[in-house]
């Protein structure tokens, strides 16, 4: 990315990623690098501003992570959120210990108008506090510019220096302005132009891959999913006839779906490409037969996958490259952006067949994350009903159908889920609920219908609020609009009589079912 950028050094906080998402939704390249990248490292990226992440640590113990001091004398402007506000202070000769009040949550705040950090903003906000240290004393050349009813020093800044201190974390949309306090931060105080923007992406990922690939061939393992498929796009505009893309169908996807990514691929679709689609629903339903514990299905699953991707890579024979759809959360994941590429696996396996005869692996969209990435699909052509798919897990419906998997229990989760999502989409909450689905129990019970006993299955329903999938929400969906689905369900779908929703929240439950 030869282009301004802002980094963020991260100290082990929970919202790390979202720290650079902000940064980006204020159109400024941000890239995230661990607490242990060497001090030579960040000057020779040339940032144009560097911000510090929060820690579960106290900066004052000996082992807790920290920076070298030279960080604040390179003359870069410096932002330092929670504990890295806490960090530069300590680092600095200000005092930070133990606070007599601890704050956790949605918090007044006085700021100063005047400070570049709070330019717009209001006098009195309401910002997001996590935090058991505080810092007493700011370090020399710092003025006090917000503060709280407990917190004498919720920031501080030493201007001439371009050093900013925040205690609250206004990454998070809690806190109601703080988008507004990192854009000024980046476009204002670092000087930022805010040049980071899907077209320009699409424009230069398209020109890197024609130079990287030449007249190569090229290997793409496509599932339908958001990333697989803006990925597939991406290529097909860059390499066109050069691209292969294999469609393994294992009869676990959602209505319809195996026919919608046809459509758009196969022939006659908008791509110049080689589609393969393997229809392979009879084969995974026979190895899946009579098994019912999650992990093995999960485990036979892949397997499959491997066997099938295999024999139809030894059709086509050896290829240059390996396309992967490993977007910036992997590589954050993985080790922060370390010294080396991060290998995605793909997500129906748990690893690529290694015999696969290619020179190198291509990853387009490895510096995005999930909603760049459906911005990038956009601009790319694909259709809405493919770059905003509900979040679906690698083996499909196979843990969504709770026991064992057999064609008769994927018809019946298959038209649950069409209804389900059709209703939430009619009530406009489609874009607005985190993910939903319908999954089919393992109960079975009595009901009547049509003044007969009928003994059939219960399908649950599940919708979730949640910003980073770690911790989730049950949604809260109108009761009418969850009547409607389940009259529907019932009276449409053969072989179930009850419908169920699910108010667990993560944790102590997970997302999915299995």
């Amino acid at each position: 990315m030869e282009q301004e950028k802002v980094i963020v050094i991260d100290f082990g906080g929970q919202y790390n990623q979202l720290v650079a998402r902000r940064v980006r939704e204020c159109n400024v390249y941000c890239e995230i690098y661990s607490y242990k990248t060497d001090i030579e490292k960040i000057k020779e990226m040339n940032p144009k501003g560097i911000i510090l992440t929060g820690g579960p640590n106290s900066c004052y113990e000996p082992d807790s992570p920290t920076y070298t001091k030279e960080l604040f004398e390179l003359g870069i402007p410096v932002l330092g959120l929670c504990y890295g506000a806490q960090l530069m202070m300590h680092v600095l000769g200000g005092k930070v210990e133990k606070a007599p009040v601890r704050e956790y949550g949605k918090t007044e705040v006085f700021v100063k108008q005047d400070s570049p950090l709070f330019a717009g903003v209001s006098a009195t906000t309401i910002c997001w506090m996590s935090h058991f240290d505080y810092i007493s004393k700011p370090a020399e050349g710092f003025r006090i510019c917000a503060h709280t009813a407990d917190c004498p020093v919720a920031a501080a800044e030493n201007q001439e220096k371009n050093l900013y201190a925040i205690q609250f974390h206004p990454e998070v949309l809690h806190t109601v302005e703080g988008t507004k306090m990192l854009h000024n931060f980046v476009r204002g105080v670092c000087g930022c132009a805010g040049t980071w923007r899907m077209d320009s992406f699409v424009e230069n990922a398209i020109k890197d891959v024609r130079e990287k690939v030449g007249d190569g061939k090229v290997l793409l393992a496509l599932s339908g999913g958001v990333d697989s498929s803006v990925l597939a796009a991406l290529l097909a505009k860059a390499i066109g006839p050069q691209l292969t893309c294999v469609f393994v169908d294992h009869g676990l996807l959602r209505k319809n779906e195996g026919d919608e990514v046809e459509s758009v691929f196969g022939k006659g679709g908008a791509f110049d490409i080689n589609f393969i689609r393997v229809n392979a629903q009879e084969r995974y339903y026979a190895k899946l037969a009579g098994v019912t514990e999650p992990e093995q299905k999960r485990k036979i699953i892949g397997e499959e996958f491997i066997r099938v991707f295999e024999e139809e890579a030894k059709k086509i024979g050896a290829v240059d490259f390996l396309a992967q759809g490993t977007i910036y959360p992997d590589v954050v994941e993985s080790g922060l952006g370390g010294e080396s590429a991060v290998i995605k696996s793909h997500h129906n396996v748990g690893g690529l067949p290694d015999y696969v005869d290619f020179k190198d692996i291509i990853e387009p969209l490895r510096n995005l994350f999930k909603d760049e990435v459906r911005k990038a699909g956009l601009e790319l052509g694909l259709p809405d009903y493919l770059v905003y798919r509900q979040p679906f897990p690698g083996p499909g419906l196979g843990i969504r159908i709770i026991g064992e998997v057999t064609a008769e229990k994927v018809r019946i989760v298959q038209d649950a889920d069409y209804i389900y999502r059709e209703e939430i989409a009619k009530a406009g909450l489609d874009r607005s609920i985190g993910q939903y689905f319908a999954a089919l129990t393992n109960m079975r019970s009595v009901g009547v219908m049509g003044d007969e006993r009928t003994y059939d299955y219960a399908v649950a329903l599940r919708a979730v609020n949640t910003v980073d999938f770690m911790t989730a929400e049950a949604a809260d969906i109108p009761f009418d609009v969850l009547q409607t689905v389940m009259s529907r369900i019932i009276n449409e779908v053969k072989g179930v009589n009850r419908v169920f929703y699910d108010l667990t929240s993560k944790p102590p439950g997970t997302i999915e079912f299995e």
